[in-house]
């Protein structure tokens, strides 16, 4: 395992939620979400489910097939009893869990309406299943120690990489040769893959937020967004930047890149544990409301970054009320965004912390020219 999943840091986490099955009279919780299992387990493969048990009862069992035995015995800890299933994995439960019967929790949110009928199907009384969503999902928010060195790793890998493209220039290079070029470097740099599909947009195709790189040669003096991140030990970077390939811009443009930068600056200001995700994001999209382009901000701040891109909690209009908390890891990432004209949008990772944030990513924010 690696130093995230190491097994006294997988021990605290079956801790953990084995009191909050107590707490919820679960006599059992079935765990196969494949980020969420890796969270409770270390399993990397891709076909695995877990059960787990309240504190003090049975130890936890984890099932896979003869595909992933092998390696299941070197990534799941030694308090998991281990099992190779013959068949769909589900269809063992039965025999795992016994005939006294009890309280079956389970995510409907990552389950399927045919995986849901399987499970009532296999489950019958005295067995009975209980809805218990997000209940690894409200672990994973708080990162540990190790996990946000993990975050801050794969942010530095990132880092680097966008540091060697910029170095060979943009002008005169397709928006897709870039991507495929930044996405390279991250590999050879050591990330396991992007932790998503990186976005390179020019000039107008920037004010599509979630731009696809095209086949089209980026010009000179244009705005031209970069939006890319690195997965490493299992962890995500997330990081946007938008540079400048030439002096001459035009004072729109510079105008938009102070008013997000601004925005931008502010939102990290405001970051820290107690203030909920929208009281954060209230602040940053004050900053562009004032400047009269609210309406080209549509998206929320920010999310959290984790074992996915996008996890909680959440920055935006919409966020729950709950407040932030120490060891939350999120992208603050604002926007502004002119139909067929431009976009620009700057972000940073950072870690909550009491009474402010630490940035992992290091990029210099201020317009920077490249050829």
């Amino acid at each position: 395992m690696s130093g995230v999943d190491a097994a006294e840091g997988i021990a605290a986490r079956l801790a953990r939620l084995g009191a909050r099955l107590v707490e919820l009279k679960l006599d059992a919780l079935l765990v196969d979400a494949p980020f969420d299992l890796r969270y409770i387990s270390g399993y990397t493969g891709t076909n695995g489910l877990a059960v787990l048990r309240p504190a003090g009862g049975a130890p936890p069992a984890f099932l896979t097939d003869f595909r992933y035995t092998a390696q299941a015995a070197a990534e799941v800890p030694a308090e998991f009893e281990h099992a190779t299933v013959t068949g769909e994995l589900r269809d063992s439960l039965p025999a795992v869990l016994g005939e006294n019967g009890g309280r079956v929790g389970f995510d409907e949110t990552k389950l399927t309406v045919h995986g849901h009928r399987r499970l009532s199907e296999l489950l019958v009384p005295p067995w009975e299943l209980v809805p218990a969503n997000g209940l690894v999902e409200e672990q994973r928010v708080v990162k540990e120690p190790a996990e946000v060195a993990a975050i801050a790793a794969a942010c530095a890998l990132a880092d680097e990489a966008l540091r060697e493209v910029l170095e060979a220039g943009l002008v005169g290079r397709t928006e897709r040769e870039v991507a495929l070029d930044l996405e390279t470097r991250m590999r050879r740099l050591g990330a396991e893959e992007p932790s998503f599909p990186s976005i390179v947009a020019a000039a107008e195709h920037g004010a599509l937020p979630h731009a696809q790189p095209r086949e089209v040669e980026i010009p000179p003096d244009v705005l031209v967004t970069i939006d890319w991140g690195a997965r490493l030990q299992g962890y995500c970077s997330d990081c946007t930047r938008t540079v400048a390939t030439g002096d001459g811009l035009s004072t729109q443009a510079r105008e938009i890149y102070e008013l997000v930068l601004a925005a931008q600056i502010a939102g990290l200001q405001a970051l820290r544990a107690g203030p909920n995700g929208r009281e954060v994001d209230a602040v940053a999209r004050g900053v562009i409301d004032a400047a009269g382009r609210g309406a080209e901000f549509g998206h929320g701040l920010g999310h959290g970054v984790g074992l996915e891109i996008h996890e909680a909690p959440r920055l935006s209009r919409t966020a729950p009320e709950q407040p932030l908390l120490a060891g939350n890891v999120v992208s603050v990432e604002p926007g502004v965004y002119v139909p067929d004209e431009l976009g620009v949008r700057i972000e940073d990772l950072a870690v909550v912390r009491e009474g402010g944030c630490d940035v992992l990513t290091a990029l210099p924010k201020g317009l920077t020219i490249i050829g």
